[in-house]
């Protein structure tokens, strides 16, 4: 069974602000094409809960954290966050906890053994958020906390994260850079904000090889995404021998994307997603958690987010 993570609070963050493009209508756009799919019966609800201070602080400082409490309580409509291009409303240090903490509930769920994997539509997203600084639109590293999470709860040894966003995920890179026990795998255009995540970026200390960064040009293709999954992430992945999958399921690479320039249908998503689950069953007992960063054309977001759901719940 796969399990789905969702909850009606993660419209809270930037209310009033739809015409931002990480907005409400992101996952309203989810929900409702979900409630189309006859599969989508048989997913799993995974309720939301609040991350703890402690289990933030396995990624984050705490005078990031201390920062995020003094700057969003004085929020009365939306702001931008001091740390960069990130805005803030009213409900979102609350609504950031929920998703991150309902991603960690996910992690519980498949480490368990109550679901096989799971998929986490929350918001805001988080792949760029680092140890110090919100920043891309992103507040908490969702998945880096997952990560040290499944290690410290358990038992995890190795994780390897897959973030195929159209944006390199600088934060989730910089926080494992020199850690050899999780793996990061990631497709971006190079080009594109926020300018790293470069082919030479593989690593530093007990990290070095732990890195992989793979460019492509404006307009890459299902094919291009493809080619690069299956001739560098899976002989690359099959040497680092993982436990645990994690996904930085970012949809703007999506073909006509509000921040994108690549040409990816939601065929090519699933396609994605079948050859990392046949991954994940051969080699860390399918244990996968997918959680969604960007994503910015409604209706491609949509379909692209269905493809995926679909192929991980098959």
């Amino acid at each position: 069974m796969t399990g789905l993570l969702y909850d009606e609070a993660f419209l809270r963050h930037l209310p009033r602000d739809t015409t931002h493009p990480e907005c409400p209508n992101r996952l309203i756009a989810v929900r409702e094409r979900l409630r189309q799919a006859s599969w989508a019966a048989s997913l799993v609800p995974i309720p939301a809960r609040e991350a703890t201070e402690t289990e933030l602080r396995l990624v984050h400082d705490p005078a990031y954290l201390a920062l995020l409490q003094r700057e969003i309580a004085h929020v009365r409509d939306v702001c931008e966050l001091s740390t960069g291009d990130t805005l803030i409303s009213r409900d979102s240090l609350q609504v950031a906890r929920l998703a991150a903490g309902g991603v960690l509930a996910a992690a519980d769920a498949v480490a368990r053994g109550e679901v096989r994997n799971a998929f986490c539509a929350v918001r805001p997203p988080g792949h760029h958020a680092t140890p110090h600084r919100g920043m891309g639109f992103c507040i908490f590293n969702h998945v880096a906390i997952a990560a040290r999470y499944l290690q410290r709860a358990h038992a995890i040894q190795r994780v390897l994260i897959v973030d195929w966003d159209y944006h390199h995920g600088n934060g989730t890179q910089d926080i494992f850079y020199e850690d050899g026990s999780v793996f990061y795998f990631s497709t971006h255009h190079y080009g594109a904000y926020p300018g790293t995540g470069a082919p030479h970026e593989t690593g530093a200390g007990a990290g070095q090889a732990t890195t992989l960064n793979v460019p492509l040009p404006v307009g890459a293709s299902d094919a291009q995404i493809l080619l690069a999954l299956e001739t560098r992430l899976i002989p690359a992945a099959q040497a680092f021998r993982p436990d645990f999958l994690l996904i930085s399921a970012g949809f703007d690479a999506m073909r006509g994307d509000l921040l994108g320039c690549f040409d990816v249908t939601p065929q090519g998503f699933a396609a994605m997603t079948q050859l990392l689950r046949d991954f994940a069953d051969q080699h860390c007992g399918g244990k996968i958690v997918s959680v969604l960063e960007g994503g910015y054309r409604l209706d491609g977001l949509a379909e692209c987010v269905a493809a995926h759901l679909e192929v991980l719940q098959s």
